[in-house]
């Protein structure tokens, strides 16, 4: 297979995010995390498909790859647009590979995206997602990147209404919390991380290294915060 990386310099980092996984709805000073996430993840459990992942592919594929992203990461939207197309014709259209995707949102911004996506019909969900790494130069760079993220959604049959009462469903937010303690518990610190079999890679990689799940070479990270 050929060669495809993703954009060298790897990928970006999460300084400290318990963040506003609560998406600006928090008062300020410490607040009790939501009741779904209390349990410590049961780590064995996470390396598998869960019943609330959203799958791509052949449920029966004996590759199981499970991506954690942030939707304003430009790493993960450079993964989704270039290694992924390639990725989902040689492996997961052909029955070897289902991929998995869970958030792991960096910022309020990425955090609300990732609920704005569970709130699709679960068969368009990776339509959505797809969607909206694609457009990210555009949205992300508004005064208000929820509101232009927003807009485009509308194409997608979602309306100011819809989006409203999304923002403010408690469980879809849980279930993006979950997910990113669920990373957390996994060892991510970083977007993308993906684990191939159980194994973890972090940041660009070719998919020929995903083939041989045999790293080539170190990269280095953007850390977001301090190093």
């Amino acid at each position: 297979m050929r060669n495809i990386l993703i954009v060298a310099g790897g990928a970006v980092a999460v300084a400290a995010i318990a963040l506003a996984v609560w998406f600006g709805t928090r008062p300020s000073g410490p607040a009790p995390a939501p009741v779904a996430v209390q349990a410590a993840p049961d780590k064995k459990a996470l390396r598998a498909v869960q019943t609330t992942d959203h799958v791509m592919g052949d449920a029966n594929a004996p590759i199981l790859m499970i991506e954690y992203a942030s939707f304003t990461c430009p790493h993960c939207a450079a993964f989704h647009t270039q290694i992924l197309p390639e990725i989902k014709k040689k492996w997961i259209d052909t029955g070897k590979v289902k991929l998995v995707y869970r958030d792991f949102p960096l910022d309020q911004a990425a955090a609300k995206a990732a609920q704005l996506a569970e709130c699709m019909p679960k068969d368009r969900y990776f339509a959505v997602t797809d969607m909206i790494f694609r457009t990210q130069p555009q949205w992300i760079t508004g005064s208000d990147p929820v509101a232009e993220l927003a807009k485009g959604l509308r194409i997608a049959g979602m309306g100011d209404n819809e989006v409203k009462a999304c923002l403010a469903n408690t469980a879809i937010a849980d279930a993006v919390v979950a997910d990113y303690r669920g990373g957390e518990a996994l060892g991510v610190n970083s977007t993308p991380t993906i684990f191939v079999n159980g194994e973890m890679f972090k940041g660009g990689r070719s998919v020929d290294e995903f083939d041989s799940r045999r790293p080539r070479h170190r990269r280095s990270r953007c850390w977001r915060g301090t190093p």
